[in-house]
């Protein structure tokens, strides 16, 4: 990890792979081709999961805003978030990706603006053409799983880790939309904040932060805001002492060595594979405060 103080005192986590710098190009590169953007970012983080770049990238381009992982934050908390974002002029879509997902509010807003931009072209003697979106996104926020529900079937991998996508591809969903779909991307310095949060929610690689300070923050998280779903896992209360805390976790879910032992490097997995399975749900780790995260 490699980290630094700005004037202000925050710390700032340095994490850009070469591949992300690439996409960005790419993406300029071709967004004169893209009529409209789908910006997907994850309901259990609406502040630390959207890119502070993404108006440098697409320029003026009209955007719709997905929060996807709907069903798995806190609705009463990203509520506050979808407001902020409306009050910034974007249309938000909340989403669950799982299950019999109802896409028919983003084909309707997406054939209403293809509709407008169809209108102009004609206006300019230009015919009218299918609408083409880019699918915009930091790592892992169901930017793949998405294209699949549009598209009616599997046409591009996913995984619940980051990089699974690894390059700009055009996939035509039906006979109106057709997507490019870019690998996740990430801007070059994490507040100290974010990055625990993305790291929380697996949107940058493990190796990115300690394993044992992510499982800390959750606990942390949940027993600030979430002292029930803290209760109900885990333990009831944390002690002073973290290790103590992680003791008491790994005897209660059996995380043992052979000799009853608990082992804690499994505790820690558990923790965060926890959050990473959606086994740990109703959470938002971004709390509103005038449109600044704090937590």
């Amino acid at each position: 990890m490699v980290s630094n103080i700005d004037k202000q005192g925050k710390v700032h986590i340095n994490h850009y792979p070469g591949h992300m710098a690439k996409t960005k190009r790419l993406i300029k590169e071709n967004i004169k081709l893209i009529d409209l953007v789908y910006e997907v970012i994850d309901a259990r983080m609406p502040y630390s999961s959207k890119l502070i770049d993404s108006d440098e990238i697409i320029g003026h381009k009209p955007r719709i805003i997905i929060m996807t992982k709907y069903d798995l934050c806190d609705k009463e908390e990203t509520s506050k978030w979808i407001k902020y974002y409306e009050n910034k002029g974007y249309p938000v879509l909340p989403m669950s990706l799982e299950g019999n997902t109802n896409l028919k509010p983003l084909i309707d807003l997406t054939s209403d603006i293809m509709q407008k931009l169809n209108q102009k072209r004609v206006e300019n003697g230009l015919k009218e053409r299918k609408i083409r979106v880019l699918v915009l996104g930091i790592p892992n926020v169901g930017k793949s799983t998405l294209i699949n529900r549009l598209a009616g079937k599997k046409v591009v991998n996913i995984g619940n880790k980051p990089g699974v996508t690894k390059n700009l591809s055009w996939i035509r969903v039906n006979k109106d939309i057709e997507l490019l779909d870019s690998p996740g991307v990430l801007w070059p310095k994490l507040e100290e904040s974010s990055a625990f949060n993305l790291a929380t929610f697996t949107a940058i690689k493990e190796e990115v932060l300690p394993l044992f300070e992510v499982a800390v923050y959750i606990l942390k998280a949940l027993e600030k805001y979430y002292p029930a779903v803290l209760k109900k896992r885990y333990i009831e209360s944390l002690n002073e002492d973290i290790m103590e805390t992680f003791k008491e976790i790994g005897l209660k879910r059996g995380c043992l060595f052979k000799g009853g032992e608990v082992d804690i490097d499994k505790t820690i997995s558990l923790i965060i594979n926890d959050v990473k399975n959606g086994y740990i749900k109703g959470v938002t780790f971004d709390r509103y405060d005038n449109g600044k995260r704090n937590i």
